[in-house]
């Protein structure tokens, strides 16, 4: 099998292009960087498929190919992928959509909850077990009163720069 050297060239500009943009903050960038990944593993699926051939279908032969007959894996693969990376962009959008509503920006900031976990990671072995929430008492276990503040009030309202809700 000859490989097509310009498909082989556009599949490393999809390749490079959709890393690049999948490393920027912006959820669009990524939503792009994504769907250009997804493109290129397409183009790369279709050079691997083998050469063109007659359709795949019993008894049916073109006078092009004669009895060669495509490979019918990397088409369905191809297909298969297409509706994947749909799926994937509508999951990607609606992401996008709900992190427009709260804070009209495109752009994912660092959390500062993840800091401050990370920072009590490495002060204490007595970090919070994955069942423990916000409501439990560190030094006995015990629930508090506290309860976690979540709820309508948490997520609904607007986000205030350098500081919690």
């Amino acid at each position: 099998m000859e490989a097509n050297l310009m498909l082989l060239l556009t599949t490393g500009v999809l390749f490079a292009a959709g890393v690049y943009l999948m490393l920027d903050r912006a959820m669009t960038k990524m939503l792009i960087g994504i769907l250009l990944i997804g493109n290129g593993a397409n183009l790369l699926m279709l050079q691997a498929g083998g050469p063109p051939g007659s359709p795949p279908i019993a008894g049916r032969e073109t006078e092009q190919y004669g009895e060669q007959v495509a490979d019918p894996l990397a088409q369905g693969m191809i297909l298969t992928a297409i509706v994947i990376s749909m799926a994937m962009t509508a999951f990607i959008l609606a992401l996008a959509y709900r992190q427009y509503c709260y804070r009209t920006a495109d752009v994912i900031e660092n959390d500062a909850e993840d800091k401050a976990i990370v920072a009590a990671a490495g002060k204490s072995s007595n970090v919070a077990s994955p069942d423990e929430d916000a409501s439990t008492d560190r030094t006995t276990g015990r629930n508090t009163s506290k309860g976690d503040n979540f709820g309508p009030d948490f997520f609904e309202g607007p986000v205030q720069e350098g500081g919690s809700q």
